[in-house]
């Protein structure tokens, strides 16, 4: 027998790719689905933790690099027709990049699909201010705007006229920021509501390149505590 003969075994679809499923050893809770290609399932087995196929960006990605929300492998599973994964895994943190515990928090009751667990940042932790909770809640509605556009919608729009008018607004609210902080101790009420149309427009362009707010918060998150000029030096900058 070769070495690749397990991988071999697996059904992979026309694009080499096959469905994994992750469940919380522990509890049985199924936390999320995703795709693997060779390369990924290797690298899960080898390594010891989740490595997917990211079909939006066309590269691996290791589940948690970024947020510290890791998968740990405890077992590898192929069904019956062997063209579905099961990864049984201790998850560290929430496996949805909303912030909730699991991906499958829609449920369909009465024709209609209902989120059955609140949002990060709402409830309690709203009546305190929030948190990145909004942030994530507006992620939510741009990517739901992505598979499914609705009509007189403005993000539906900005989507259809493509990747170049995305970053041609991104571009000319920054320029509003700019305007506005000039103006800043006559007029701050200006100045926040236009850092707001910055960060919204800021979210559409991640949301479109298959990113969100999860990976900025999580490098800030690295980045915190480190001298901004040491951090600086270790990218190169120079400005």
């Amino acid at each position: 027998m070769s070495a690749s003969d397990w991988l071999d075994a697996v059904k992979w679809n026309a694009q080499g790719l096959v469905v994994a499923i992750a469940q919380e050893v522990e509890t049985g809770e199924v936390l999320m689905q995703a795709y693997m290609n060779r390369e990924a399932l290797e690298a899960t087995r080898r390594d010891g933790y989740a490595t997917y196929w990211s079909r939006s960006r066309s590269k691996l990605w290791r589940k948690g690099e970024t947020s510290g929300h890791l998968q740990a492998v405890e077992e590898i599973r192929l069904d019956c027709d062997n063209d579905t994964i099961l990864l049984r895994v201790r998850q560290t943190g929430p496996a949805c990049h909303t912030g909730r515990a699991n991906c499958f928090f829609q449920r369909l009751e009465g024709g209609r699909w209902v989120k059955t667990d609140p949002a990060p940042g709402t409830g309690a932790s709203a009546a305190r201010g929030g948190d990145e909770g909004i942030l994530r809640r507006i992620a939510e509605i741009l990517e739901e705007r992505k598979g499914a556009p609705v009509e007189d919608s403005y993000v539906s729009a900005l989507y259809a006229k493509g990747r170049n008018k995305i970053l041609e607004k991104v571009g000319e609210e920054a320029t509003e920021v700019l305007l506005a902080a000039k103006d800043g101790e006559t007029d701050p009420g200006a100045l926040v509501s236009e850092t707001a149309d910055l960060w919204f427009h800021c979210l559409v362009m991640l949301a479109e390149q298959g990113l969100g707010p999860d990976e900025v918060l999580a490098e800030l998150e690295r980045r915190f505590g480190t001298s901004g000029n040491t951090e600086k030096a270790a990218r190169g900058g120079t400005g």
